[in-house]
């Protein structure tokens, strides 16, 4: 089979740096493959690429090399002790695949030059997340990866070619490679159509980073996964740094999937091409902790009919993750994925809130207590509580893995559009997806049932939408 590219932004965090890692263990029979999904037996007739055919590379502006913060990881206790040298070749092998992230300030990138927006770091969802966001080189930035105002400066900077790289891809010259991606509605003007053309160099350069990618290693495609930092919702001055990097995926014509609650292709400027492109996407924010658990006992409390009067919550975390949600904007991000569990699984949105605090000592390791009070027979109330206590980083890494997996097989067998069936891997799904996880469950099964299926017809059940284009 050949191989298969994953695009990492956010490539040297914490969660880039475990996935890369734990791949090569798994592979090497160094460690069984404890969490991941797509090593079940419901998977194995799905024709998922093998793990030993994913090759790794990505965007970040940290310069720790993926050797050294394994290190730090395994000191952490987030890596067994020795993984690092175990796996050297293949963490080395990655990280020469990394090209440094672009930052907007440049003329004619776009609004809020320096602002520092969170966008090459090393993860979001319940995962790691981080990003010098703003802080000067912070702790958000050296342990996840970097800051998000490195999205769009310099934009020939970084290897793959930049900018002249993509005029000669596009065999009919700048401007028709331009609109063949953003499409003639999107390609000037003002409002969200204008923003993306403001960006249209970034864009480009950093599309230019992930063709190059694929076409020096002979890939038969690759998917685009954002790890980086939660951003705060875009204010409308300018495209977000997770847009930009998703507007690139589907310029280098990638799948993409956005791990984080972070805006991404949810952006009106993108609104609809990565259809036109031909290329199945999924997201977004990831689940891993505490609102896995709250999609198992949300379904249970409403098919038990007993009433859930208030549902509160506290996040204590560290790392990269802590240093980045300590921003209310990013904070009140994350938060809506959350609560939307909660609303579509419970029919109704309880009181409530969470509250989440930065906790460096805790590193990348977090406690997650939920407080659920709750009214059973005759109105007696009754109270659950509840303490999750995990590693975010051994949690995503994996889901991680998965999700590339899915979305490549998806990629292979022509879908395009959002990818739904997908919804188990996530807090805030696109498309039409069941809330509960073991409805979840179910939809993924069968959606690894068509992957692997002779003919598959990928007009079912709003389960992606067959797509031409989209190839190299």
């Amino acid at each position: 089979m050949p191989d298969v590219g994953v695009w990492l932004i956010g490539a040297r965090g914490s969660v880039a740096t475990t996935a890369v890692a734990g791949c090569a263990a798994v592979t090497a029979g160094l460690r069984p493959p404890t969490g991941l999904v797509t090593e079940k037996p419901e998977f194995t007739d799905s024709g998922l690429p093998p793990l030993t055919s994913l090759v790794f590379g990505g965007h970040d502006i940290s310069d720790t090399p993926l050797v050294k913060r394994a290190e730090e990881l395994a000191a952490e206790g987030v890596l067994p002790m020795g993984l690092a040298g175990a796996v050297e070749a293949e963490l080395a092998a990655a990280e020469r695949e990394i090209r440094v992230g672009r930052g907007r300030g440049e003329a004619g990138a776009g609004a809020g030059a320096g602002a520092g927006a969170g966008a090459g770091a090393g993860a979001g969802a319940d995962a790691d997340a981080g990003g010098d966001r703003g802080r000067g080189g912070g702790r958000a930035g050296r342990e996840a990866g970097g800051g998000a105002d490195a999205v769009c400066a310099d934009a020939g900077r970084g290897g793959g070619g930049g900018v002249d790289a993509v005029r000669a891809d596009t065999g009919g010259g700048y401007e028709a490679g331009r609109s063949s991606v953003l499409g003639d509605g999107v390609a000037g003007g003002g409002g969200p159509s204008g923003l993306l053309e403001r960006d249209e160099a970034c864009v480009a350069a950093l599309a230019a980073d992930i063709q190059d990618f694929v076409r020096r290693r002979g890939l038969a495609r690759a998917v685009v996964v954002n790890v980086a930092s939660t951003e705060a919702a875009p204010d409308g001055a300018a495209l977000p740094p997770s847009s930009l990097y998703a507007a690139a995926a589907l310029r280098a014509g990638c799948a993409y999937v956005n791990f984080t609650p972070s805006t991404g292709l949810h952006h009106p400027a993108l609104a609809g091409l990565a259809e036109a492109r031909g290329l199945p996407y999924a997201g977004r924010d990831g689940k891993t902790g505490q609102t896995l658990l709250r999609s198992v006992l949300g379904p249970m409390f409403n098919r038990r009919a007993l009433e859930v009067r208030s549902w509160s919550g506290v996040n204590l975390l560290g790392g990269g993750d802590g240093a980045a949600l300590a921003d209310p904007g990013a904070a009140a991000a994350k938060n809506a994925g959350k609560e939307r569990v909660l609303a579509d699984t419970l029919g109704t949105t309880p009181e409530g809130r969470v509250h989440i605090d930065d906790v460096p000592a805790l590193g990348d390791w977090k406690t997650a207590w939920d407080h659920i009070a709750f009214d059973g027979f005759l109105g007696t109330r009754m109270t659950l509580q509840t303490t999750w206590q995990g590693c975010d980083s051994a949690l995503a890494a994996p889901l991680i893995l998965d999700l590339a997996r899915l979305t490549l097989r998806a990629h292979e067998r022509g879908l395009s559009g959002p990818l739904p069936a997908l919804a188990f891997f996530f807090k805030d799904p696109v498309g039409e997806a069941a809330a509960g996880l073991e409805e979840q469950w179910g939809e993924l099964v069968r959606f690894a049932g068509e992957l692997g299926a002779e003919g598959m017809d990928g007009d079912g059940a709003g389960r992606g939408v067959r797509g031409g284009g989209g190839g190299w």
